[in-house]
């Protein structure tokens, strides 16, 4: 490995287990550690086309109960790139995700902005081709 590269980032969460079933249902995620600390869990999770590890964080105390969903400051700051943006948004929609639009074309790809079932927004994108910009 040369350089550095983002491996993991953390999404506070009201608990591990309906997390851990949410991503799998709704984007194929899967268990990459689960490994038990006492009274919290080290749980990370991985995509099916690889990327940085989403690292599940159950909340602890008032500070953190009140950042669930509202990590990004109500702005989109979550991302995940498809290659089947149909696809992905009917596993998205059937595992309770709610999309706030309809699909825009947008130079980069297709995006919608959605929403996981505890209020954080992510931008589903197909990009045309390459890396893709969200509208974050």
């Amino acid at each position: 490995m040369s350089g550095a590269r983002l491996a993991a980032l953390s999404l506070i969460v009201p608990d591990y287990d309906p997390a851990i079933a949410f991503f799998r249902a709704a984007l194929g995620f899967e268990v990459t550690e689960d490994i038990p600390q006492g009274a919290k869990r080290w749980v990370t999770l991985e995509g099916p086309g690889g990327g940085a590890r989403l690292v599940l964080a159950r909340a602890e105390g008032a500070a953190q109960q009140a950042a669930i969903g509202a990590q990004g400051g109500g702005r989109v700051w979550l991302f995940v790139q498809t290659d089947d943006f149909a696809r992905d948004a009917a596993r998205l929609t059937a595992a309770g995700a709610i999309f706030e639009e309809a699909p825009r074309h947008e130079t980069y790809g297709i995006v919608a902005v959605w929403r996981d079932p505890w209020g954080n927004r992510w931008d589903l994108i197909q990009p045309v081709s390459g890396g893709a910009e969200g509208n974050g």
